[in-house]
């Protein structure tokens, strides 16, 4: 039933906004970390999300054999829509770190410079706010979709 694919693309979506809202707070918890168990200062964390590829529905040989013998063409991958959301992968930021002189550091080095984390707190928070926002609107076609199959089994009530 093309709802509940619906409602699996909305869940994939608020998985994903919730993986990089948690990488954002991670990026600004450790905005001042100049030692980590790799060595060094932190690096900030990226999440990259791409599209889920849609998963064949269940009964669609059944719904292709109907169409064609119909006469009509049959709904490809690419007319249904795509799968959802998916996390391609969490990188590390390659941009250089920050140096800044503090000289009563303990990870100073002899001229009083320490190397600083390359998390900037402005850029998270407009990235935070914008994962809250594609959260919100994800878990908003959620209720939308939830009430529509409520409806429709109202209906099936009468």
């Amino acid at each position: 039933m093309e709802l509940f694919r619906a409602m699996d693309t909305s869940a994939s979506a608020l998985t994903a906004q919730r993986l990089r809202m948690e990488v954002t707070a991670a990026n600004l918890a450790n905005a001042e970390s100049t030692r980590t168990p790799e060595g060094g200062p932190y690096r900030r964390r990226v999440v990259r999300l791409g599209e889920r590829p849609p998963a064949p529905p269940a009964g669609e040989s059944w719904g292709r054999t109907l169409a064609l013998a119909a006469g009509m063409p049959s709904r490809t991958a690419s007319t249904r829509g795509g799968g959802g959301t998916r996390v391609l992968a969490i990188s590390e930021d390659p941009t250089p770190l920050r140096r800044e002189f503090r000289p009563g550091h303990p990870d100073a080095d002899a001229s009083g410079y320490v190397l600083m984390p390359n998390v900037n707190p402005a850029l998270e928070m407009v990235e935070l706010i914008a994962a809250s926002r594609a959260y919100e609107a994800s878990l908003a076609t959620l209720e939308t979709t939830k009430s529509m199959v409520q409806r429709t089994l109202d209906l099936g009530r009468r």
